[in-house]
């Protein structure tokens, strides 16, 4: 089966954090946007959303022809999915929820176009199973803020088509993302299961009164997250290793794995814990809104994701490196 991969209107499913920057997205590229959310004022909060991501996104670059005049809201999903070439459906993270609207998508959606989902913990072969045509169904997991993050996971289900994989790795690109296949289902996939291990650590490190959220933030912005928007884990401890690399890393460094510096096991969330944790981002967000956070948040990735660029230029490193 060939799927459409020169896409020219986009349908998104849900328009909440992830699905506005789905659509932001979509439209930065030029794309016609169709959205459908049967929440109250759905169509309200979604281009208040756009609008807010939209200094970033012109900063960034704008397709030719991308407009916010371009995003259609209508009232049904089957009028969502009938005309698009692509559908990205991001619905809240319910089994029973994703198998009734997969179910819908797949029967009213044009044979030849993609059905992805962004899901971050459900298996696309347990919410699959209702479609009619699963092989054209993947996962594309994005990370927040969509619209300028380029990572995207892609997982496929038992059904999915090797052929649909190629197809959504296209569309992806071309919405200037970057695909990274997960080639096992697996819950969480890979970024997430990272995030979720340095959460859960956080978690213990407020809970047992060590650390407060800030400085735990800080430990990470201007310690080792630094180097990983621009190095990962892999290549900064290969780097640790000195001109023996990561044999030397891994035989100096190894011994303090078997040591019991971290849980595996979150902690119980009591009413205390959580309370040390609202208490303490409300004093980091320091009576800024979250929109106003969010524009600083984009303001500062435009800046990271431009020096890299440059810095791999200057290195003589492509830009995918």
């Amino acid at each position: 089966m060939r799927y459409i991969t020169d896409v020219k209107t986009f349908a998104a499913l849900g328009s909440g954090v992830i699905g506005s920057g789905w659509v932001a997205r979509a439209l930065a590229h030029g794309l016609d946007v169709i959205a459908w959310d049967p929440a109250p004022g759905a169509e309200a909060a979604l281009r208040q959303r756009v609008a807010n991501a939209w200094p970033a996104l012109e900063k960034q670059g704008l397709a030719p022809g991308a407009a916010q005049k371009r995003l259609r809201f209508v009232d049904t999903l089957e009028a969502c999915v009938a005309e698009a070439d692509f559908i990205q459906e991001s619905a809240p993270e319910r089994l029973d929820l994703k198998l009734e609207l997969h179910a819908r998508i797949s029967a009213a959606a044009k044979p030849d176009a993609l059905i992805g989902s962004s899901t971050s913990g459900l298996l696309p072969s347990e919410f699959f199973e209702s479609a009619t045509d699963p092989q054209r169904c993947v996962v594309g997991h994005p990370f927040n803020p969509v619209y300028l993050l380029p990572l995207v996971e892609i997982v496929g289900g038992q059904h999915t088509a090797p052929e649909a994989i190629d197809a959504a790795k296209v569309v992806y690109r071309n919405l200037g993302m970057r695909p990274l296949h997960v080639r096992k289902e697996v819950p969480g996939f890979i970024a997430d299961r990272l995030l979720e291990a340095l959460w859960r650590e956080a978690l213990h490190l407020v809970n047992d009164g060590v650390a407060s959220t800030g400085e735990i933030d800080d430990a990470i912005r201007f310690g080792a997250g630094l180097r990983w928007s621009f190095m990962g884990t892999f290549l900064t401890y290969t780097l640790a290793g000195g001109d023996a690399g990561m044999r030397h890393f891994m035989q100096q460094f190894g011994p303090a794995l078997q040591l019991p510096w971290t849980y595996l096991p979150a902690p119980a969330l009591t009413d205390q814990l959580v309370d040390d944790v609202v208490e303490g981002t409300a004093a980091q967000l320091a009576g800024h809104s979250i929109a106003a956070l969010e524009r600083y948040r984009d303001d500062a990735l435009l800046g990271v994701l431009a020096a890299v660029r440059q810095a791999k230029a200057q290195h003589g490193l492509a830009s995918d490196d």
